[in-house]
């Protein structure tokens, strides 16, 4: 029976999933977290009863989590119902144009025949083709390798697969490489969406990123009672194994004992030994000293200039009436090169926005709506302002106002009279994560050079490691559960397992599967 005991600071689903696994390895495990449950950015809203998702709600890559449930000895059925949507999601334009993106090519290309014309949906088939081939090349040689480099990856992907890598085109924006597949610009446009999904610009984001086209036609799920049954049914596994959770918890400094991470110290005062300590928070809140300064010199202080967006969003119970929801909506910007440049030259909230619009009483095919008021997530993106220069309170106004007019123009009405609603801005995302100045991505993911800036898991203080999404391999919930697999797998071999009491794919760094 292991002795070691680890400190996870954070109760994300990178520390979540850290947590599972080395409790399941036979490590004393305590997770500290500062808010009142588990998940992190992965939260819900209360509004008069009603749980309203209010962080992510696309779950990819559902095998991810089920390799993770198993390795802590858990099945993933056991804890979540998991439907498949067979819309990936519903696309708007302002002169009354709508296409839907299915979970099959051909269905996707019928659509947009229909939509556009035969030649596009046959240079559709062809941009599925190339967004598959760059989620191979990337897949095991980048996304689930422990440190990001591109000697790494060049060594990763092996001789046989430069060509595959090469086409994925890492040196061309995004924006560019679909100007080489679609003639339509509102099919550019959907697609140059997924760099958002980083919280980049389409126009600088590599186009490595059009591998998110291929796994999200892989199927897109959503959870039966909410996203945040992810959260608690890890929490529920971590405790199986014994973990403890101390909730509503504060760390004011991780502690330092000749050259190496000791444990933590907390609000209280009080201090807590360990032997290795895991923050699963964004990086730049370690670098900026807020566990102290002994902590913060052991990661790179990442620019405030290189912070990937932010958000507006309404989370809302109100009658919408018009237009067809499904559970995924976007409502395109008539001008996508001027809503970007108003993002990022010029840190303002768009002049005209694109909305996404989660209706999470809409199970994904087009029965009626629901009765009475329903429950809606509203997302406009932000600038990452939750600092000294945030929005001001009429900016926030101005943007709602032009928020509801896309979607009228599309023809969809919400009652705002009535509604119930909680707005969340830049700056209460900073204060519920702080130091990031309310990004919700981690770094910027601009250039090609972007995603090896990242840190591992690994910091330059022996047994202080990182885990979230500001950390390799990057946002969205499976990469931030893969990130925390990599920490607890770095972990273990730094405390010198002999892999005996650790599941076969963590002590590999990956399953096969």
């Amino acid at each position: 029976m292991r002795t070691d005991r680890v400190l996870v600071v954070g109760a994300g689903v990178a520390g979540l999933v850290t947590a599972a696994l080395l409790a399941r390895a036979g490590l004393a495990v305590q997770v500290i977290e500062r808010a009142a449950g588990p998940g992190g950015k992965l939260r819900q809203v209360n509004l008069g009863g009603a749980m309203v998702d209010s962080g992510p709600t696309v779950l990819t890559l559902p095998e991810v989590f089920e390799e993770i449930f198993e390795d802590a000895g858990a099945r993933l059925a056991d804890h979540l119902s998991l439907h498949r949507l067979e819309v990936l999601a519903r696309h708007a334009w302002s002169d009354g144009a709508t296409l839907d993106l299915f979970d099959d090519v051909e269905r996707s290309a019928e659509a947009i025949a229909a939509f556009a014309n035969p030649g596009e949906a046959d240079r559709f088939r062809a941009f599925c083709v190339r967004a598959q081939r760059s989620y191979e090349a990337l897949d095991r040689a980048f996304l689930r390798a422990q440190r990001p480099s591109l000697p790494g990856l060049l060594r990763n992907v092996g001789p046989g697969r430069l060509g595959a890598l090469w086409r994925a085109a890492p040196m061309s924006s995004l924006w560019r490489a679909l100007g080489e597949h679609f003639h339509d610009q509102r099919l550019r446009q959907m697609f140059g969406r997924y760099a958002t999904y980083s919280g980049a610009s389409p126009f600088a984001a590599p186009a490595t990123l059009m591998a998110i086209a291929h796994v999200e036609r892989r199927g897109v799920w959503r959870i039966e009672g909410g996203m945040q049954r992810l959260a608690e049914g890890l929490e529920a596994v971590a405790r199986a194994h014994g973990a403890m959770f101390w909730y509503g918890t504060e760390v004011r400094e991780v502690l330092v004992d000749r050259g190496r991470a000791a444990g933590v110290m907390l609000a209280s005062g009080e201090r807590l030994r360990a032997d290795a300590v895991v923050v699963n928070a964004d990086a730049a809140a370690l670098a900026d000293g807020l566990f102290g300064s002994l902590a913060g010199a052991a990661v790179a202080r990442p620019p405030r200039t290189r912070r990937s967006l932010s958000a507006v969003t309404w989370s809302m119970r109100t009658r919408a009436e018009g237009f067809p929801l499904q559970h995924h909506t976007v409502f395109f910007s008539r001008d996508y090169k001027a809503e970007f440049d108003d993002l990022f030259a010029d840190q303002r909230l768009p002049r005209e926005p694109t909305v996404y619009v989660c209706a999470q009483d809409r199970p994904g095919d087009d029965g009626p709506p629901p009765p009475g008021p329903e429950r809606l997530l509203c997302l406009v993106n932000a600038p990452a302002r939750g600092g000294s220069n945030t929005l001001t309170p009429s900016e926030i106004h101005a943007c709602e106002d032009r928020m509801f007019e896309v979607l009228k123009r599309a023809g969809l009405v919400l009652e705002r009279r009535n509604a119930v609603s909680m707005r969340t801005t830049p700056l209460d995302f900073e204060r519920l994560f702080p130091a990031t100045g309310g990004a919700l991505y981690g770094p910027l993911q601009h250039g090609w050079q972007a995603s090896f800036r990242r840190p591992g898991a690994r910091t330059r203080l022996p047994g202080l490691y990182l885990a979230g999404g500001s950390t390799h391999p990057g946002p969205g919930l499976p990469m931030v559960a893969l990130s925390g697999r990599q920490a607890a797998a770095s972990l273990m071999k730094d405390l010198g397992s002999t892999g005996s009491s650790i599941p076969a794919a963590m002590a590999g760094g990956m399953s096969t599967r």
